[in-house]
């Protein structure tokens, strides 16, 4: 008698030969990326049309307002222009506060007594407004490239420096004694220990960094800079446009979504895709 084979063995493997399988799974990771973005920003739309409509005023603009405010700033103001000057200052800025922070981090994570001696500059530097770093830097530097990038260096170190802290904190001390031990070179433990180990919450504070950085550089260019998205925001502002407010902050943040999601979210999949994740 021929014994019976089990079709659900049989499926799996045919699916897994032919490529069924992961087709399927890269698009459940689709559906599970995309969709709740989309629907957050479909909801959002909703419920501003609705207090638009409900509200009937100047101050808060329907949809097609901005629709039609958003198409006259792409098409005839240059806004990729002023959103190339905005983030090529947040990318210096960004860049300054990120290698300070990188030092002056592992130095403390390493050190308690550095750490505490930090300790007291670090939550001044969290509590300090951008504003302020914004006014001091047009003072001090005036209308130039450093107000933007030493501004957004003092605003955006100290949350970048808690971030590598919490990252050397977080590495597991048996493999820096066994590397220790086995005497393993000082490049081979940052590569392959120390790098991997504080990737998570080194991206995490990248991304707060440029959402910091977003809120600082638009003072500082409101208050000393001739160019820029926060420039033109002010624009908008004088002549009482609240649909041309909204239409930069939309185009800026397409803008920081697709970094978000077309860069930063790659970039931690390839970095962390070590790390084991739960199934179940």
């Amino acid at each position: 008698m021929i014994p019976k084979l089990e079709s659900s063995a049989v499926t799996d493997s045919d699916a897994s030969f032919f490529g069924y399988v992961p087709m399927q799974r890269w698009v459940s990771q689709l559906v599970l990326s995309v969709l709740p973005p989309v629907s957050f920003l479909i909801l959002t739309a909703v419920v501003w049309e609705a207090m638009a409509r409900s509200l009937r005023t100047m101050l808060v603009p329907g949809l097609s307002e901005i629709a039609l405010e958003v198409k006259r700033v792409a098409v005839t103001e240059g806004a990729f222009l002023q959103i190339g000057l905005t983030l090529e200052r947040i990318i210096l800025g960004c860049s300054l506060a990120f290698l300070v922070s990188l030092v002056v981090g592992i130095a403390a994570g390493r050190n308690r007594l550095f750490e505490s001696f930090l300790r007291p500059g670090i939550i001044l530097g969290l509590t300090i407004p951008g504003l302020v770093w914004a006014l001091l830097c047009v003072i001090w530097f005036g209308v130039s490239w450093r107000s933007p990038v030493v501004a957004l260096g003092l605003g955006v170190a100290p949350a970048l420096t808690v971030n590598v802290i919490q990252a050397v904190r977080a590495v597991d001390y048996s493999l820096i004694e066994m590397a220790h031990i086995f005497r393993i070179r000082p490049v081979d433990r940052i590569l392959h220990l120390w790098l991997p180990a504080m990737a998570p919450f080194l991206l995490s504070g990248l991304r707060l960094g440029f959402s910091l950085a977003w809120k600082v550089i638009v003072l500082v260019e409101i208050f000393g800079m001739s160019s820029g998205v926060g420039y033109q925001l002010n624009q908008e502002f004088s002549e009482q446009n609240v649909a041309g407010v909204l239409a930069w902050t939309i185009i800026f943040g397409a803008v920081m979504g697709v970094i978000e999601y077309g860069l930063l979210q790659i970039v931690e999949r390839r970095v962390t895709r070590w790390r084991r994740v739960a199934t179940i």
